[in-house]
């Protein structure tokens, strides 16, 4: 038969409570030390007993880098979980401030558009009106200096375009004195078809002819021809008597 099941409750019997605590403890002990060896894992284990008898199990024998470990990672998680409800506390108030805010400004908005002023007292509406009047003057100020940004601009487009015309009149009155002169010569040399070509377009000078080679080629031609018998051009006295019969 197996053995029954124990129900967990403070045992009266000393003796039995000394006996099931001291094999507990044992088995716990073996437990926690097969943990860190298949586990690869820091284990930390501290009994008191209930005469203040300390047993103690740590992996490697390092109690004390583990309870180090245990410490800062449990005041890191209380100040995160602290930290937590800090600012979602802060957000939550952040989140009513802004929100009053909006608000505010919202009415403030309705109030210079001339919505809602039934709500308004006579001061208030006196405060309203100061500020209508100092925006609109200020709107006016902005507007009056645009437009003298503007006709300081006309004037400087005006004097550059001026200074523009003026270089084209002139070179429009030099065009018309050089066709007035070319006008002029023209007249003056009416036989002339067409004017002369600058002197800058002539740029080859004209062949010299050696005179002196040909003449004496011309004069060799010449004692060749006398040379050569010459040739009767008429038909022959048997052929003409032949003719006339």
């Amino acid at each position: 038969m197996g053995r029954g099941r124990v129900q967990l409750k403070r045992i009266e019997n000393k003796i039995n409570r000394q006996v099931t605590f001291s094999k507990r403890r044992s088995g716990l002990l073996k437990k926690a030390h097969e943990i860190s060896v298949l586990c690869d894992a820091e284990v930390a284990l501290i009994v008191f007993s209930t005469k203040g008898k300390l047993y103690e199990y740590a992996t490697d024998s390092r109690m004390e880098k583990i309870l180090e470990r245990y410490e800062r990672y449990s005041y890191a998680e209380k100040a995160l979980i602290s930290g937590d409800s800090d600012s979602q506390g802060d957000w939550c108030h952040e989140y009513s401030k802004l929100k009053a805010k909006v608000e505010a400004i919202q009415k403030s908005q309705r109030h210079l558009m001339g919505e809602q002023l039934d709500s308004l007292n006579l001061k208030e509406i006196q405060q309203l009106e100061q500020q209508l009047e100092s925006s609109l003057k200020h709107i006016r100020s902005k507007k009056n200096q645009m437009m003298l940004d503007s006709i300081s601009e006309l004037h400087r487009k005006e004097k550059s375009l001026q200074e523009q015309n003026k270089i084209l009149e002139k070179e429009l009155l030099e065009k018309q004195q050089a066709l007035t002169q070319h006008a002029l010569w023209e007249q003056a040399n009416p036989q002339t078809s067409s004017p002369s070509p600058p002197s800058f377009l002539i740029t080859d000078s004209l062949p010299t002819l050696n005179i002196g080679t040909y003449q004496r080629r011309g004069t060799d031609q010449e004692r060749e021809e006398a040379a050569q018998p010459q040739v009767r051009m008429g038909l022959p006295p048997w052929m003409l008597s032949h003719l006339n019969e």
